[in-house]
């Protein structure tokens, strides 16, 4: 069994090298999509049963781990040095530094790579991380696959 739940948060970024407009700074109304897989819980008596993993406890994970660092940050690659030395310039300013440069495809796999440990087999249904989606615009996302 599969389930996928979205979450979405609010940043900025910007594609250094790009030949278009990418390469501006810019943001975007991202979409998280993180999907699960595992077998329906069984067991009596436990808050989960009927669930492959509850769906409050799936965005908290996102939450804490991802959303809430990204959420109206700017996301800046490590070696973009002019806008990471303006961008600390800011008092204050939410920063989230990349280890690489922060396409929609690199933030999915980056956003997989954070989480694919966050998610625990409390039940023993075989709970996998099996897919982040990463919507940069409504009709453009990546992938990022188990």
């Amino acid at each position: 069994m599969q389930i996928t739940t979205r979450l979405e948060f609010d940043a900025g970024h910007r594609i250094p090298s790009h030949k278009s407009q990418c390469r501006n700074l810019h943001g975007h109304r991202y979409t998280l999509e993180i999907t699960l897989s595992g077998d329906i819980i069984t067991q009596n008596n436990v808050s989960e049963t009927g669930m492959v993993m509850d769906f409050s406890d799936v965005k908290r994970i996102a939450r804490e781990s991802v959303v809430d660092l990204w959420d109206h940050a700017f996301l800046v690659y490590f070696d973009d040095k002019v806008v990471l030395d303006f961008l600390n310039s800011l008092p204050n300013h939410k920063t989230v530094i990349f280890p690489t440069v922060p396409t929609a495809e690199n933030m999915a796999a980056e956003a997989f790579k954070i989480l694919r440990n966050q998610y625990k087999d409390t039940y023993g249904n075989h709970l996998k991380l099996e897919r982040v989606r990463l919507y940069e615009t409504p009709n453009s996302w990546a992938d990022a696959l188990s």
